[in-house]
Order: structure tokens, then sequence, then C-alpha cells
């Protein structure tokens, strides 16, 4: 076990998660964060999702008062007044968006780190993790904070071998890409998520092959991951001793010991189009018999 006293950080390391909405986003950080709090480390995860349900599992299930619904309702906040204790004293916090129909999504980002830094929360608390679960679909002005203004100054992706997914993540890597020059965050690699079927390591290690990146961790999907979330809770809490609580712990250890992050090469629109038509004919004549898995590497 890692301890905190002999690692102390200077500053914390500030990590970004990023990912496309159902990618299992929020429950690899979620798990992440238990994790490194089992290692001995003081975590907090910031929830930066609309949805402020990026804490959940680490509250039992419970939903807790974002930065901007906290803002709505009094002119000044104390940002202990929304920063709630978790799992093993992870702090949580959920940044919140705007109404329904109202405003930018990506809001709540911006305003909630800028109370944070304002107030030197993250200085005061000591913390060796700050994590920030951020929404991938599209990474624009305000999702795009973590990266653009350099908050963060590792990011990772999860992905699984879904066109949409991969699609998502390419995005991510072209706003990597832009801001790389200017102080932004870079690439750690991607988080393979809901690794079951032998194509789907294939196409994911194809993937960070052509844009010149990396894999972090391969994490299978398991039934062990709803039960526990049906209890509201991470599998590193409610099913400690499970092959898949370890996955997330040797994320955790590879993430505690990453280091060098780089630019990713992202596809453009037609390289992607061309590169995603190969696997899709590869796939069709291996459901046909055409081709054995095993020549995979082959195609």
């Amino acid at each position: 076990m890692l301890l905190k006293g002999l690692t102390m950080a200077i500053k914390a390391k500030q990590i970004a998660i990023y990912g496309k909405g159902g990618i299992g986003k929020s429950t690899t950080t979620s798990n992440l964060s238990a994790a490194l709090s089992k290692l001995g480390y003081k975590v907090m995860q910031f929830g930066c999702d609309p949805k402020s349900d990026s804490t959940n599992t680490l509250r039992d299930g419970t939903y807790i008062p974002t930065v901007l619904d906290t803002l709505r309702e009094k002119n000044q906040v104390n940002a202990h007044d929304v920063i709630f204790k978790g799992f093993n004293g992870i702090y949580c916090v959920e940044a919140g968006g705007p109404s329904p129909g109202v405003g930018c999504a990506g809001r709540g980002i911006i305003t909630a780190v800028e109370l944070f830094k304002q107030q030197r929360i993250f200085e005061e608390l000591d913390l060796d993790y700050v994590i920030y679960d951020v929404l991938g679909d599209v990474v624009c002005g305000g999702f795009a904070v973590p990266i653009r203004e350099g908050i963060a100054e590792h990011v990772f992706t999860v992905s699984s071998a879904d066109f949409m997914a991969l699609y998502a993540a390419n995005n991510l890597f072209k706003g990597i890409q832009k801001y790389s020059n200017s102080g932004g965050a870079l690439l750690g690699g991607v988080i393979a998520n809901s690794i079951n079927q032998p194509y789907s390591k294939e196409i994911i290690d194809d993937f960070v092959e052509v844009t010149k990146t990396q894999v972090v961790e391969y994490i299978p999907r398991s039934v062990t991951v709803t039960q526990c979330e049906l209890q509201g809770k991470t599998t590193i809490e409610a099913a400690p001793d499970s092959a898949q609580a370890k996955v997330y712990t040797s994320l955790a250890e590879k993430i505690s010991n990453h280091t060098n992050s780089k630019t990713p090469a992202p596809l453009g629109v037609q390289e992607l189009r061309d590169w995603a038509s190969k696997w899709g004919k590869y796939l069709l004549a291996l459901q046909t018999g055409e081709i054995r898995n095993e020549l995979a590497p082959n195609i």
C-alpha cells in the first residue's frame, strides 16, 4: 500500500477523464477515485457533467447540491458548502448545469473551477489528486476548460471499440492538439472500457497506434459493476476482492505512476471513415466465417 506520507506532493495532480455519454466514464472515474483513496491518496472528484451524477456511487447513490444550483440560491458561496465527503474520505463536488433549455452546459465547469481557484481550496485541503469527470461528446468552450486553461495536467479518455465512442475520442484529440502549444493539458492515453470480444481489443489497439497514443488499461464489461451500482456503490467499495476491483486498482496504480503525457495525432474526418470502413469489412468477414479472428493483425 502506498502511504501518502511517503509520497507527499507539493501540489495536487490534476487529471481530466473524458468520454462520450453512456460509455462508462463516471463509473470508471469513481472507481479510479476510490482505488486511489485506498492506495492512501487524498482525492477530490469534480463532476463536470450537467447530469450531476458523477459522484453518486461514492455517496451511496445520493445526489449532492451543485455549485450552480447553490449560486442560484445565493449570490456568494463558500466553496466548503458545495464539498461533500464520500467513500473513504473522498471529497465530492458537482459543478452542475443550467436550467433545462437555458444557457451553456459548460458554464458550470467554468464557474465552479473559478470559485475553487479564488478560494484556494485545492491548496487548503492538501489534495494529492483532483479528478475532473467531463462529458466528452463535444469539446465545446465550457467542456474544454480543463484542457484549454491548463487546469488539468493529464487527460485520459474512456472509450469502447464502438465507432461513436472512438469518434468522440478523436474529437477530444483534436481539442488537445489545438491547445497543446499554448499550455493546454496533454493526453495520457485511452482507458479501454467494455473490452470483452477479442476484436474489441484489436480495434482499440489499432486506433491508439494510428493516433500515436496508448492504452492505459483494458477494463472488461462485468456484471459485478452493475450489482455494485445498484447498491449505489463503486466496485472498489462493494466488491473489493473481485476481479473487477483488481482491474480498477491496476488502473489507479498506472495513473499514479504516469508522468509523461503527449500530443495525440487525431485522424481527419475522411481518414477516420476509411479506418472504420476497414474494420467494418473485417468484422463482416469474421461474422460470415470468411476470416478467422486470429488473422486480425494482418488486415
